[in-house]
This record gives structure tokens, C-alpha cells and sequence, in this order.
């Protein structure tokens, strides 16, 4: 399962990690929801955020029909205080942590150790179902850096009207049997120098960007343990993720070197589900404490949750340009700062 949290931060880079059961966490019950949310939260966040860069190295249009190879990779970084959340123990029902613990490591903290979890629910005549599990560290010192990066691909193509489309597509990618993944991305980049007379004339170039991307991933979850508490029958997470983002960009183009910077605004939602059958296994304690049986539960369709992030970006950057190749980079200040790197093929 933990394969299917690093795939949703990186996107299509294939990082890989142990695997870890995360579906246990459904023991839980009614507070696996708000445990799950929290610990995906800042990974959701910082995706939306880094999903949205990338898209230009210069506020400069194509010629009619001239077109644009760009490769690039976005890196937003999660705020330290997002690393942890807080574990506060009247927002949940029937959990408790060991040894007076009052936080949890989210999917994004450097800490990578687990955290025992312990569940109590009343059966209503004295007894308790009871179980535990371990809930999983942070992810972080699985990636190649302390962030949450987007590697992309993507294709400009120069229409009438000074206009560029830009298309970022990924249909039907199959990581292996049980990974799916679909990406499109769709921009319109549109000159707004045309408009000012003789001020086109000067290096400065000015133009406005409105872009929208929407991915799919799928996962199936297998019963890898048929000895634990949680069994699985048809088991699937689902994520779908849909960002957009406007921005006013301004460049200085020269022969060897183009500055560039934007201002604009992120807006993103995701939303992600665990579907299938589980069966969960308790035991049942009296009011001693005392292991008097074992109890079954069936549910299906778990977890529904929804992720959103919105918010002013604002964006400087360079780039190198080497007859038709280009080299380029660019720092964006949101909520989570955002690297971008990358080059380019470009025939005006």
C-alpha cells in the first residue's frame, strides 16, 4: 500500500519503497477517515500545488504553427509544521496512542517509524472489541529529495492570434498488474503585447496563462497477509486529482538568456477513496480486560475523502537558451514553495 501513497506524490516517477498494509488502518472503524485524511493530507496539498508549475519559461508566444518539447520536473516542499499532525484525542472515538503520545507523523515526515495504534469500541453490554495496528511513518527518505515532486512532459504548439495550447498527456499507463495512471493537462497561453502598439517592439513580452489538469490513478489492493485482522475481497483505492491555475507572466526574452516571472492563482481538489469488501477481525474483552472471544465485521467501500488546496503563487525564474535548446529554472512562492527545473526543445 505504500507503493500507492508514493506514486500519488511522484506522479509517474517509478520510486518504490517497502510495502506496508495501510489498509489495516480500517480497524479504526468511524475514525479511520479522519486518521487517513490527516496523514495524506500534506502529500495532497503539495501535489495540487506542484501539478500547477511548469507550464511556461517565458511569457513570449509561439509563431503560427511553431511548437515546444518541454521536460521538466516540479518540487513543492511541505512545510515543517505539516511533517506532524496533531493527535487530539476528543476528535476521535475510539483510539488511544501508547505511552501519552500527542502527534503522528504524516506521509511526508523524515521520520519513517511506525506508531502503534490501539482501538477500543464498546460493544454495549460491558465488553469491548479491541485490536491494533501499526500506523506507517513518513515516506520522505524514499524520494530523491525532502519534497513533493511532479515529473512531466509536455507538448506547445503555436496557433493564429498569438496563442500557444500546451498539452501534458499520459493515457493508460500501466505501472505493473495492479497500478493504473492517467494524466491530461490541457493550457492556453495567449500574448497580451500585441495589444500595446509599439511597445511590442521592446524585449519585454507579456501574456496570460490559464491551465488545467486532471489525473486518475488506481490501485488494487491485495490480501497480502491472509493471517492479520483485515481481509480483502476486490479491493481498489481510486485517487483523482483536478487542478487549475491562471497566471499574468512578463519576460525579458534576449539572444543567450530570457527572466521571467508570473503572478497568479492555484486552485486544486482531489479526492480519494478505498473501495471493495474487507472483513475485520476483533477481539472482544470484558470489562476486566480479559480476552473472551473474537468477532467478525464486514464492510465495503470504506474511506471517501476529499483533499483541496487554493492559493496566490507568485514565480521568478531564468533560462538559458542555446539556439533551439533551452535550459531553465524557476522558484514559486505559495503555500508550498515550489523548484521547477527543466529543459526544452523550441522552434519558433
Amino acid at each position: 500500500m505504500k507503493n500507492l501513497l508514493i506514486l500519488f506524490i511522484i506522479l509517474f516517477a517509478f520510486q518504490k519503497s517497502k510495502s506496508q498494509e495501510l489498509e489495516t488502518i480500517l480497524l479504526a472503524a468511524e475514525d479511520a477517515s479522519l486518521l487517513t485524511q490527516n496523514y495524506l493530507n500534506p502529500a495532497m496539498e503539495g501535489l495540487m500545488f506542484s501539478m500547477n508549475g511548469g507550464w511556461y519559461s517565458t511569457a513570449k508566444t509561439h509563431k503560427k504553427f511553431g511548437f515546444d518539447i518541454m521536460i521538466n520536473a516540479n518540487a513543492s516542499f511541505v512545510p515543517n509544521e505539516n511533517q506532524m499532525f496533531a493527535f487530539v484525542p476528543g476528535d476521535y472515538t475510539f483510539l488511544s496512542l501508547p505511552n501519552g503520545e500527542t502527534s503522528l507523523n504524516t506521509v511526508m515526515s523524515e521520520n519513517d517509524a511506525e506508531t502503534q495504534i490501539d482501538i477500543s469500541i464498546p460493544n454495549g453490554d460491558g465488553s469491548f472489541k479491541v485490536a491494533s495496528f501499526d500506523m506507517p511513518g513518513g515516506i520522505t527518505e524514499d524520494l530523491p529529495i525532502n519534497a513533493v515532486p511532479t515529473p512531466m512532459v509536455q507538448l506547445g504548439f503555436g496557433l493564429p492570434y498569438k496563442t500557444d495550447i500546451k498539452l501534458r498527456l499520459f493515457p493508460g499507463l500501466n505501472f505493473d498488474d495492479s497500478i493504473k495512471a492517467n494524466l491530461i493537462g490541457f493550457g492556453l497561453q495567449h500574448d497580451l503585447m500585441q495589444y500595446l502598439g509599439p511597445l511590442d517592439k521592446l524585449p519585454l513580452n507579456l501574456s496570460i496563462l490559464g491551465a488545467f489538469t486532471n489525473m486518475k490513478v488506481t490501485y488494487d489492493i491485495d490480501d497480502e497477509n491472509a493471517d492479520d485482522e483485515v481481509a480483502v475481497t476486490n479491493g481498489e483505492a481510486e485517487f483523482k486529482m483536478n487542478t487549475w491555475t491562471i497566471q499574468a507572466i512578463a519576460s525579458l526574452d534576449f539572444k543567450i538568456i530570457t527572466l521571467y516571472g508570473s503572478v497568479g492563482y492555484n486552485q486544486g481538489k482531489t479526492t480519494t477513496k478505498m473501495k471493495g469488501d474487507y472483513v475485520l477481525t476483533y477481539d472482544v474483552e470484558d470489562s476486566n480486560g480479559n480476552v473472551i472471544g473474537t468477532v467478525e465485521e464486514s464492510i465495503s467501500n470504506p474511506i471517501n475523502l476529499d483533499f483541496e488546496a487554493n492559493g496566490m503563487r507568485a514565480t521568478l525564474g531564468t533560462r538559458l537558451n542555446i539556439g533551439f535548446f533551452k535550459i531553465f529554472a524557476d522558484y514559486t512562492f505559495q503555500d508550498y514553495n515550489t523548484a521547477t527545473a527543466g529543459i526544452a526543445f523550441s522552434f519558433r
